[in-house]
């Protein structure tokens, strides 16, 4: 069935590859090698005077955005990472710190997305944060030498599953006396990295589902927050990586989402490495899954959004 699935894929013009264990070159880091979260700038608040719905004043009632601007944006692209962690932690330096510096290197802004999380926080706040993010970028686009038409969003894991959320809930601007709110939350493109994309049976996530949705959610909601329903002609282009022996978020998850954005003709290009577990990252240590990030590259390359050499 899921060959089937694929072939059926690949005849209706997008781009998607399966790939055996070869050996490609390694992907190019900033000088003196990937980051760490010691070199990472300080972060800023995305609500100076606090973000709505916060039960508290504590760090994890405060969502953030650290920004990582490389001396040189030849195309003015950004694009905002949020990290995963099944929506009850973060991963902040493998799939956010990293993942932004790569970016730098590429010659692409980034934006690292502190997000609130569960059980303290659930739907809808987690993808306000996101929203608040890319507004923010864009409201900033000047000082940050950004095209405000070049602002993607990038995700991993369960914060994958929010950056699918901002391809398909967003709004064109807000109404309220804050300039930022203007500003649109949708974003031009879009990164999923292993991500999760159904929350009900067979494919989902229950960890996830859990921490965004609570214990007991209503089933229309449920519905609503497995996304493949909402994809429409205005969801973003999206680039998709992932293993199809991952056993922590079935490639179905992927799988489901290429063929609703197929369906929908939103271009997409989507990478299955054979053998691969979750949460690699930059994947740098593993000679096949190393391969992803050139791949990723090529894509933006190709759309414009990082320059080519």
């Amino acid at each position: 069935m899921l060959r089937s699935a694929l072939v059926s894929f690949v005849l209706s013009a997008a781009a998607v590859s399966i790939h055996a264990q070869t050996p490609p070159p390694a992907v190019a880091y900033p000088p003196g090698g990937p980051a760490t979260s010691t070199t990472a700038p300080a972060p800023m608040l995305l609500w100076p005077n606090g973000a709505p719905g916060a039960q508290g004043d504590a760090d994890d009632d405060k969502p953030t955005l650290t920004a990582f601007i490389p001396a040189q944006n030849p195309t003015k692209a950004a694009v905002v990472v949020a990290p995963g962690g099944g929506y009850t932690h973060l991963a902040t330096e493998k799939e956010g710190t990293m993942f932004a510096q790569w970016l730098n290197a590429q010659g692409v802004a980034a934006f690292v997305l502190k997000y609130r999380l569960g059980p303290k926080y659930h739907h809808p706040i987690e993808i306000g944060d996101a929203q608040r993010a890319i507004r923010t970028v864009r409201a900033r686009a000047t000082e940050w030498g950004i095209d405000k038409g070049k602002v993607g969003m990038m995700g991993s894991s369960a914060g994958g599953h929010l950056a699918a959320s901002t391809g398909v809930l967003f709004d064109d601007g807000l109404a309220t006396d804050d300039a930022i709110d203007h500003e649109s939350s949708r974003p031009d493109f879009v990164i999923l990295c292993y991500p999760v994309i159904r929350l009900d049976a067979p494919y989902m996530h229950s960890g996830s589902r859990k921490m965004l949705l609570g214990e007991t959610p209503d089933d229309a909601l449920v519905e609503k927050m497995s996304l493949t329903g909402l994809v429409n002609s205005k969801t973003p282009p999206t680039f998709l990586y992932t293993t199809t022996d991952d056993k922590t978020v079935p490639v179905m998850n992927s799988v489901l989402w290429y063929e609703a954005l197929v369906k929908a003709g939103i271009p997409v290009e989507m990478h299955a490495f054979q053998h691969g577990s979750h949460g690699s990252g930059l994947a740098q240590a593993d000679p096949a899954l190393r391969e992803w990030p050139n791949l990723l590259l090529h894509w933006l390359q190709a759309n414009g959004w990082a320059a080519k050499p």
